[in-house]
């Protein structure tokens, strides 16, 4: 595992208050506003302050931030309530400082308090470390831009009741992640009456079942090892080899959860498409549109066929999809992931890539890119259109 990423794990363990978010344009200054510097939403103030901005006033304070273990800042926490504003924000890195540039968008920040004026932060980079911090943490990349909790409810107590008596029904160990998939879809449509945002607003549905999901794997997590709490192992490798099942099983599911409630969505728009359809040389994207039949008959009009791949993060595994469906010149890719670099994005128009993200999270990405990104609403009228041809 990479020493950055130890750390940053390693610090955020041990620290009073740790958030982390998406590095976005807005954060870079690349959005045209006035102020530019790493945006702190409202809801996370207790990361820079004791009490929340008074509408009216500007406050500020100084700190030390570590960066990467290896260099310090003398940077400054504000809250801009004058006028019209009203956001928080870190400012003052210095002159040289390398991660808030176009080609850093997308990358993980991570910031922590170690006392009231110094704190410690990170940039992850890679796609892999960035997955690897989630997965320790048990978060989804909807669940950033927050601070992060542990065993935090999102959701009232009848919810919290209602997953408790899941946990209790169940005869097996640890349920798939289909199982846990059915289920957050059970409670978000059967007991919080949202099943008509799949057709009306299914952004905004696939955000909450990625959430609701991931809120009852954690629970279920917690009852089925909380003894490990209480009883010591009797060796380092036991240990280790606990610790590997965990963090295994939370990486392995967060791709699978996203492929189940897209499914869900394309069933209530009624989308006729194929899961991991066989294409040339057994390779097997995640939807064709309207399905495998079509796709091998080759009568069938190729500007009729999708192709989507479905990817939580997608900063360095894009490219895996571009031989999936030889037929199919123009790819669709859909993701949590939170900004990109515009390098990258423009890579990506050159071989046929378009993007398909929640509607929310499409302001994190360069401002010249975002009418070129799809939501997941407009990517179910642009299937139903070409089936419709």
């Amino acid at each position: 595992m990479d020493t950055i990423l130890e750390s940053a794990i390693k610090i955020c363990s041990e620290s009073e208050l740790s958030f982390c978010k998406f590095i976005s344009p807005n954060d870079c200054g690349l959005t045209g506003a006035h102020q530019c510097g790493i945006y702190i939403p409202k809801q996370s103030y207790k990361l820079l302050f004791d009490e929340p901005g008074i509408k009216g006033t500007n406050r500020e304070r100084s700190i030390k931030i570590k960066w990467q273990d290896k260099f310090y800042t003398e940077s400054r926490f504000k809250y801009y309530g004058k006028k019209t504003r009203n956001e928080y924000r870190i400012t003052k890195f210095g002159r040289g400082f390398p991660y808030l540039k176009d080609k850093h968008l997308g990358d993980l920040f991570i910031i922590c308090k170690k006392s009231e004026d110094f704190y410690v932060a990170y940039m992850l980079e890679s796609e892999k470390d960035i997955n690897n911090f989630l997965s320790n943490f048990n978060l989804s990349p909807v669940d950033t831009n927050s601070i992060i909790k542990i065993n935090h409810s999102i959701y009232n107590i009848d919810i919290d009741i209602i997953i408790k008596g899941y946990i209790s029904s169940l005869t097996v160990d640890f349920p798939s992640t289909q199982e846990i998939s059915d289920e957050a879809q059970n409670i978000l449509f059967k007991f919080m009456k949202k099943g008509t945002l799949m057709v009306k607003n299914p952004d905004s549905i696939l955000i909450e079942l990625i959430s609701m999901e991931y809120k009852i794997f954690k629970a279920i997590e917690n009852d089925r090892y909380k003894y490990i709490l209480t009883k010591p192992f009797n060796s380092i490798q036991d240990f280790i080899t606990c610790a590997n099942t965990l963090l295994n099983r939370r990486k392995s599911r967060a791709g699978k959860s996203l492929e189940h409630h897209l499914k869900t969505i394309f069933i209530a728009n009624d989308l006729r498409f194929t899961e991991q359809a066989i294409t040339e040389q057994n390779k097997k994207p995640d939807f064709i549109f309207p399905g495998q039949e079509e796709y091998h008959n080759l009568d069938f009009d190729n500007d009729k066929l999708i192709s989507l791949a479905a990817k939580t993060t997608c900063k360095d595994r894009w490219r895996q999809i571009l031989n999936e469906a030889d037929r199919i010149r123009i790819k669709h890719l859909v993701t949590l992931q939170q900004g990109i670099s515009s390098n990258q994005l423009n890579e990506m128009r050159e071989n046929n890539v378009i993007l398909v993200v929640p509607a929310p999270y499409i302001k994190t990405y360069p401002k010249e890119f975002q009418d070129k990104i799809m939501s997941l609403k407009d990517f179910i009228e642009y299937a139903k259109k070409i089936s419709a041809l």
